[in-house]
């Protein structure tokens, strides 16, 4: 599992290999608080090597949405596959995040 911070522009790119649960999200999450820290707002977080997430890896992207929003940036979701994109549909989540179907559309929406 590993966590990949990247910059295109002036988005933040994080991009996670593997899943996304309960032992790694403390990593994740501090990542991105690092990054909003340095007066980073615009977030991507691109899943298309992620096959699973559990629900504390929501509950962190939940967390860290609040966080960024709290400082006037936002956080957005791309390259979910099936299994994932039914979980945030059942969730409700889909509400909560844009979620883009690509990388490069996640970058362009912004």
């Amino acid at each position: 599992m590993a966590f990949h911070v990247n910059r295109e522009g002036d988005i933040t790119v994080i991009d996670v290999d593997g899943q996304l649960i309960v032992g790694n999200r403390q990593e994740l999450k501090q990542k991105v608080l690092d990054e909003v820290a340095r007066g980073e707002r615009k977030f991507l977080v691109d899943f298309t090597n992620t096959g699973y997430i559990d629900s504390s890896g929501l509950g962190v992207l939940v967390s860290l949405s609040k966080k960024i929003r709290e400082q006037g940036g936002d956080l957005r979701l791309a390259s979910l596959n099936e299994d994932l994109r039914t979980l945030f549909e059942l969730t409700k989540l889909n509400t909560l995040f844009r979620i883009a179907e690509t990388r490069d559309e996640g970058l362009q929406d912004f």
